[in-house]
């Protein structure tokens, strides 16, 4: 009898603020809606049918917080705020942010929501255009928008059988806003669910349910990022090398005991972040109570030297290899090991949506039986373990009905089955028949880690972890505030913040996961009262645009420095920033609209000059004991700061102590003096600053933040991500600016 080991994975990062409490994005919520509930409600129909679910500990808790109530993101609160009372903003982000859905089996199948995208416009690259999009949309349009965001992420369940949800499919449009509040309590409902449904299912013996590392952590990378060394060589590395198998200890020991709390009994079966693996892990895995573990067939391939080859069909030629639990040794310890068919893990995972439902399982159960029977051919009469493990909720997205048709063919071919049985992986791993001594380091993608660290935008994180990480060793705050920086420190070392950077992978969302990994990085430092270094501001992405209300000066400027527009020509042709409240921000009522409005910059033949406007006038901002700030990236190491002391206008030039002259306890920044800058207040802020001071000459570059402080707190920077980049103008610059 061959076995069949299905695990679904289930996972989510870590998507909060955890000082300001706002989840970033919302893809706990939504995919709980559509996929984590019915996922497991739906063996019910097979009660024959076993299988394995990997559950994310940072996926469950905060499942938990929005059951709750306890947690919010912006996409939820414009979903349930009053139409009538949506203001501009609100509008530009829900135009832009609720037709994240697969188009074709989530938007186009619904005439109303079809409707609303086209009057929308398929794609809107510019402020501009959702601006112009918006004027199309009445209240009624975005209320509809509101509950059609939402609807179809509904459990195809529901979406069959629920008289409520049905009562608004057929509505379609016209929505009320109690129609908004009725889809609020199904969305509860269905939140509340979820974590029951898989006890239950785990409780009548069906299912078995393993965990990953806590916030999804690269296992092997934690232990010791030189470990990337083993497959490339000669690849660049970060600037420091990150050697922490203590956190990779903790990340494990974290899930195991989640698991515990919220099913009853810890895990005995890990799937390691990404499938990812090294000798170094085994002894950390096994000390943790997993018995066993799994990865994919190209793992094993590298780790026996061998080669998994295919005919025309997809079969493997040396089944007996690949299909068997392992013993892996290493460190002194064991623990099973099984290696997934990559092939046909993947026809689930990418091949068969388009398929109709009862052809590709009939598709896969061949596949399955057939490659039993090799394996019987080639062991004398063994049975064979096969095991299937994907990602249980993103593919079902592109499956017609949400992939249930699929799954109930599946499932009800596999029930009872003259040739298969399904088992957990626990029961497949319980003897493993063969032994390696010792693991190929490497992930499910290619048996290596560079996804993970191999592109210049992933080191530049890892390095800025590994500086946070040593931070750490030497911080001398309180117990509490060490203990949530270190909490934040091992939610950025989750796989997915690494995962969109570099050229691998992108979605529409990777400024988010940039800035979310960089937050979490700077809300450390601030809790270990330790300076956030300045590039934690700036954007990892190096593809990363220019903010897109920014301009470029195109003429030498001779602006009179006296704080106000003496004449409109002063300034023309300086680059500028426009300042607007940050589109991602949470929603909330206490939302703070920036001071700031515009930043102007240009040079003439020696000095640069920046002129700042803000809601209301500077003078008086300087004067209740705002602090405006340029803060220098190019050239490293240098700021310049404006404020009003006993009312006297005050601009200095600040230099970073290198740690080597540094007095021990001293502050990291030391006063220099205005050095011939000229510094004006009045309606607006004008800075006349020599480049020399800056150290710069011409053809050389500069890029700075515009910062606001308060009390000595940073309460704004300008742009949010990447800083102004300029050119100290050479002796070809009007040349090359000149237009007749």
């Amino acid at each position: 009898m061959t076995r069949v080991a299905i695990l679904w994975h289930m996972h989510q990062p870590f998507y909060e603020d955890l000082v300001t409490g706002e989840h970033v994005l919302p893809w706990v919520r939504l995919h709980a809606l559509k996929d984590y509930y019915g996922m497991a409600a739906i063996l019910r129909e097979f009660p024959d049918v076993k299988m394995t679910f990997n559950l994310v500990p940072s996926l469950l808790v905060q499942l938990e917080a929005f059951a709750e109530n306890r947690a919010r993101d912006r996409y939820l609160d414009l979903s349930l705020k009053p139409a009538a009372n949506l203001d501009d903003q609100d509008i530009e982000f829900i135009l832009e942010n609720f037709f994240h859905a697969q188009r074709q089996r989530m938007i186009d199948v619904y005439p109303r929501y079809a409707e609303l995208m086209a009057r929308r416009g398929g794609s809107l690259p510019t402020s501009g255009d959702r601006r112009t999009a918006a004027a199309r949309f009445t209240r009624d349009d975005l209320r509809d928008l509101q509950v059609w965001h939402k609807l179809v992420w509904i459990d195809p369940f529901y979406l069959e059988r629920d008289a409520r949800i049905q009562g608004l499919l057929a509505k379609g449009r016209d929505f009320t806003e109690e129609d908004k509040a009725v889809l609020r309590t199904v969305e509860l409902e269905l939140l509340n669910k979820v974590i029951p449904e898989y006890r239950e299912a785990a409780g009548r013996g069906q299912i078995e349910l393993s965990a990953s590392p806590f916030y999804h952590p690269i296992l092997p990378l934690l232990c010791d990022t030189d470990i990337y060394r083993r497959t490339h060589p000669d690849s660049r590395m970060p600037r420091r090398r990150f050697v922490h198998p203590e956190d990779a200890v903790e990340q494990l020991e974290r899930a195991a005991s989640s698991h515990e709390r919220l099913f009853g009994q810890r895990p005995v079966g890990l799937w390691p972040s990404e499938g990812s693996v090294s000798d170094a892990i085994v002894p950390l895995v096994a000390a943790a109570g997993f018995t066993w573990m799994a990865t994919d067939e190209l793992i094993l391939a590298r780790t026996l030297n061998a080669t998994f080859s295919r005919d025309a069909r997809g079969h493997v030629d040396h089944p007996e290899r690949l299909y068997t639990a392992y013993a892996v040794r290493a460190g002194g310890a064991s623990v099973a090991c099984a290696f997934r068919d990559h092939v046909l893990s993947d026809l689930i995972g990418f091949s068969y949506a388009g398929w109709d439902a009862d052809a590709a399982a009939d598709d896969f159960v061949g596949r399955l039986v057939e490659a039993g029977r090799r394996f019987r051919e080639r062991t004398g009469g063994g049975d064979a373990l096969i095991p299937i493990i994907l990602d249980g909720e993103n593919a079902w997205e592109y499956f017609e009905g949400g992939g249930r048709p699929f799954l109930r063919a599946l499932y009800g071919r596999l029930s009872n089955h003259a040739e298969l049985r399904t088992v957990t992986m626990a029961d497949a791993c319980r003897k493993p028949a063969r032994e390696l001594p010792g693991i190929f380091p490497g992930s499910w993608i290619d048996a290596n880690f560079y996804i993970w660290i191999g592109h210049a935008d992933d080191r530049k994180a890892w390095s800025q972890l590994a500086d946070a990480r040593q931070a750490l060793e030497s911080a001398t705050a309180d117990t509490q505030a060490l203990s949530g920086a270190r909490e934040e420190i091992l939610i950025a070392e989750g796989s997915d913040w690494f995962w969109w950077y570099g050229d691998d992978h992108s979605s529409a969302h990777d400024a988010e996961f940039d800035d979310l990994f960089r937050r979490h990085v700077r809300n450390a430092y601030r809790l270990m009262q330790k300076p956030v270094p300045d590039e934690l501001f700036v954007s990892n992405i190096s593809s990363a645009a220019a903010p897109e209300a920014q301009t470029y000066p195109t003429a030498l400027l001779s602006p009179t420095v006296d704080g106000d527009e003496t004449s409109y020509f002063e300034w023309l042709g300086a680059g500028s920033l426009e300042i607007r409240e940050t589109a991602g921000a949470m929603h909330r009522s206490d939302r703070r609209v920036p001071l700031l409005t515009l930043v102007q910059f240009g040079f003439d033949r020696e000095r640069l000059f920046v002129r700042v406007d803000a809601v209301r006038p500077m003078v008086d901002l300087l004067a209740d004991g705002h602090e405006i700030t340029l803060k220098f990236l190019q050239p490293e190491g240098v700021r310049f700061s404006v404020c009003q002391r006993l009312g006297r206008l005050i601009g200095r030039f600040w230099d970073r102590q290198s740690s080597s002259t540094a007095i021990v306890g001293s502050a990291p920044w030391a006063e220099r003096g205005p050095s011939h800058a000229v510094v004006a207040a009045g309606t607006v802020l004008e800075l006349s600053l020599p480049t020399r001071e800056l150290r710069v000459g011409a053809g050389e570059s500069l890029a700075f933040f515009v910062a606001v402080y308060d009390e000595g707190v940073e309460t704004e920077r300008h742009p949010e991500h990447r800083p102004i980049e300029l050119t100290v103008p050479d002796a070809l610059f009007e040349a090359r600016n000149w237009r007749a």
